[in-house]
C-alpha cells in the first residue's frame, strides 16, 4: 500500500469521525496565519480525559465509512454519495504505534462504519485493540465504539481490551429513531449497554475475591445523543439521558447538536444553524444533575419542557423559586450553598470552610471567588445589605444579564489536523 493511499484514506477517515463527540473532543476551525504556528480543524488529534482526570490526545478515526444503514441524519449513509475508504486492521495498528511513537498521540479513538452487518465490524475493531496490546504491547488509552447489535461474546472481548467502550444512542428518543433511522432497532443499542454494565459489575466482585482478574472497560462506557434533528424537547432528552445514567452506569452522556448534512424533509433544512448554545445548556443541566444534587423534575417538567438560553438551567431554577431565597451563606446546609446562582461546588467547600472560622461577610465571600454579579441577589451574610430589596424575578434576571458576558464560547479548545499545513 502506497504512502499516499494511506493518507487518502487517513484524510477521508479521520474527517468522517469529526462528527462523534463522545470521546471529548471539540468542533473547533482554526486557520494558519502566514507567521503563525499550526492550526486546527474538526478532525484528526483530538482530547479526552482518563479516569485519574489526565488529558490525553487521540488519534479519531473511523475503520471504514462505508455502512450498510441509510440514517438519514448520518453523512457516511450508504446513500450519500462521498469518498469511500475502509482502513485494514494492521494499517490502523501501523498509524496507532507511528502516531505513538513520534509523541503526537497518547491513545486511539476507533469507531466505524457497518460493513457487512454488526458482528463482523465489531471483530474489526476488537482485532485492531488486540494487535495493539497483544503484539505491540501498546498500553495508551484506547475507546473503541461499540457497533450497535453486536453480540455478547463480542462485546465482553472489547472490553478486555478497550480502556472505554461506547455505544451512541444517536437519537434521544424511540420514535425519533423510528423516523430518521427505520433500519434500526432501538433494542440493538440497549443490548451492548446492557453487557458492558454487567460485565462491569462482575469484573469489580471478581476483583475483590481474585486480584489478578483481567481488567474490563477501566473507563467505563459512555453515549452519544444527537440533538435538535427531530423534534424532541430538552425534558426529552434530559429525561433520557438520567435513565442511561442510572440503568446503564453510564460515565457520560454526551449531546450533539445536529450538523445539517441532507437534504430531507424529515430534517432540518440545509443551512440551519447548529443548535449550540442548546447544546452547551443541556451539559450545563447534565452537571447539576450529576454534581449538584437537583432532580431532573425540578428543572424540566410540564410547565418547562426547554431550557432558557440566555440564562443558565441554576439561575434560571432560581429565578422560580424565589421563596428559598435568600440564603443564609453562614448557616445554610451544603446542599442549598450548591443551590446558589453563581456558587460552584468549590465555592461551596471554601464556604464550609471558612465560617467554621467567622461569619462570612461581603468582603470574604468575593475573596473566595463567588460570581457575586449574579449570588449577591440570592444570598445574605454578616451585613445589613441585601441587593435583591424588593426586586420582581424579571429585574433580577435584567440586572445580571446586564452585568455578565457569556462564559461560552463557540470557538472551543483546538483539536490538531493531521495535515496540519504550518507556513
Amino acid at each position: 500500500m502506497s504512502f499516499e493511499r494511506i493518507r487518502e484514506k487517513l484524510n477521508i477517515l479521520a474527517d468522517a469521525a469529526k462528527y462523534d463527540v463522545s470521546c471529548s473532543s471539540s468542533g473547533s476551525v482554526r486557520k494558519n496565519t502566514q507567521k503563525g504556528i499550526g492550526n486546527s480543524s474538526g478532525m484528526g488529534i483530538c482530547h479526552s480525559y482518563t479516569e485519574d482526570g489526565r488529558c490525553v490526545s487521540l488519534l479519531k478515526i473511523l475503520l471504514t465509512n462505508h455502512c450498510i444503514f441509510d440514517c438519514a441524519y448520518c453523512v457516511t449513509r450508504k446513500s450519500n454519495d462521498i469518498k469511500r475508504a475502509a482502513f485494514k486492521v494492521q494499517e490502523v495498528v501501523d498509524l496507532t504505534i507511528n502516531f505513538y511513537r513520534r509523541n503526537y498521540i497518547e491513545g486511539l479513538f476507533l469507531s466505524s462504519g457497518i460493513f457487512k452487518n454488526a458482528d463482523y465490524t465489531m471483530e474489526r475493531l476488537i482485532a485492531v485493540a488486540k494487535k495493539l496490546r497483544e503484539e505491540e504491547n501498546f498500553n495508551g488509552y484506547i475507546h473503541l465504539k461499540s457497533i450497535p447489535g453486536a453480540s455478547d461474546e463480542l462485546m465482553r472481548e472489547a472490553g478486555l481490551y478497550a480502556d472505554r467502550l461506547s455505544v451512541n444512542i444517536e437519537i434521544p428518543t424511540v420514535s425519533g429513531l423510528k423516523l430518521l433511522a427505520p433500519d434500526k432497532k432501538h433494542e440493538d443499542f440497549l443490548k451492548p449497554m446492557e453487557k458492558v454494565k454487567n460485565e462491569i459489575i462482575q469484573y469489580k466482585a471478581e476483583k475483590k475475591i481474585i486480584k489478578s482478574t483481567p481488567r474490563y472497560a477501566p473507563a467505563g462506557q459512555s453515549t452519544q445523543m444527537i440533538i435538535g434533528a427531530t423534534g424532541e424537547s430538552d425534558k426529552d432528552i434530559m429525561y433520557s439521558a438520567i435513565h442511561y445514567y442510572s440503568t446503564y452506569h453510564m460515565k457520560r452522556v454526551y449531546y450533539s447538536g445536529y450538523i445539517p448534512v441532507a437534504d430531507d424533509a424529515r430534517l432540518p433544512a440545509l443551512g440551519t444553524e447548529v443548535p449550540m448554545m442548546r447544546e452547551n445548556r443541556l451539559y450545563q443541566t447534565d452537571w447539576l444533575l450529576r454534581f449538584y444534587g437537583f432532580d431532573v423534575r425540578e428543572i424540566l417538567n410540564q410547565e418547562h419542557p426547554n431550557l432558557d438560553t440566555d440564562i443558565d438551567p441554576k439561575l434560571s431554577w432560581a429565578l422560580r423559586n424565589m421563596h428559598l431565597f435568600p440564603v443564609d451563606v453562614n448557616k445554610a446546609p451544603k446542599w442549598m450553598l450548591a443551590r446558589i446562582p453563581g456558587v460552584g461546588m468549590h465555592s461551596v467547600r471554601k464556604i464550609l470552610e471558612a465560617r467554621k472560622f467567622r461569619n462570612l461577610s461581603w468582603e470574604h465571600l468575593e475573596r473566595l471567588g463567588l460570581a457575586m454579579n449574579r449570588a449577591k441577589y440570592f444570598m445574605i451574610c454578616n451585613s445589613r445589605d441585601f441587593e435583591r430589596r424588593d426586586l420582581t424575578p424579571s429585574q433580577i434576571k435584567g440586572a445580571i444579564l446586564r452585568q455578565s458576558s457569556s462564559k461560552y464560547r463557540q470557538l472551543h479548545s483546538g483539536q490538531l489536523n493531521l495535515f496540519s499545513q504550518s507556513a
